[in-house]
């Protein structure tokens, strides 16, 4: 089947998602995200907005981990596997590794939380069934950007994720030809 003129400029454009970066993926996320809400449908919103955040995790693990261990990435990607799910993600893997006191810091205890009160409203929709309602949607979307802003922004000072989705809108190549 061929495909249509009016996608062609997207292959020719886009690098393959497996081939993307950890931020490229959390763009093509967040960008995703957005017009799933804007067409109104909350549940999805919210499964791609989890995917987006535990994204934004793995990136947060990857950098960490490289600058305080030495395994290398192949080892590094077997404890994300292993830590299946955002809250283990952060809490077994990034938490102990970033914060010298744990126990103690604000920073650690707001991702902690933050990880779970996605994670239970992602699992409602995936595993439950659950239908979300818009405010739902728009709950968890914005406990989803505070928490990629801040998790991110540990590593990268004044991590937007709004800013980088609209930057990388905007700045997307237009190399198509009319055929």
């Amino acid at each position: 089947m061929a495909r249509s003129k009016g996608d062609a400029h997207r292959q020719s454009s886009k690098k393959p998602y497996n081939e993307r970066t950890d931020l490229e993926k959390l763009q093509s996320q967040w960008t995703k995200l957005s017009g799933l809400h804007g067409r109104d449908e909350p549940s999805a919103a919210i499964v791609r907005c989890a995917t987006a955040a535990e994204i934004a995790a793995n990136y947060a693990v990857r950098t960490e981990w490289g600058k305080k261990t030495q395994f290398d990435a192949a080892i590094i990607d077997q404890f994300l596997r292993w830590a299946n799910g955002l809250p283990l993600k952060v809490e077994r893997l990034y938490v102990p590794v970033f914060f010298a006191t744990p126990g103690t810091s604000p920073k650690a205890r707001a991702l902690i939380r933050s990880a779970g009160k996605i994670n239970k409203v992602r699992n409602a929709v995936v595993h439950q069934g659950s239908f979300s309602s818009n405010d739902e949607a728009e709950a968890v979307i914005a406990e989803a950007r505070a928490f990629i802003n801040m998790i991110v922004g540990l590593s990268i000072d004044g991590f937007d994720i709004d800013a980088q989705a609209s930057q990388t809108k905007t700045a997307a190549p237009a190399e198509a030809t009319p055929a």
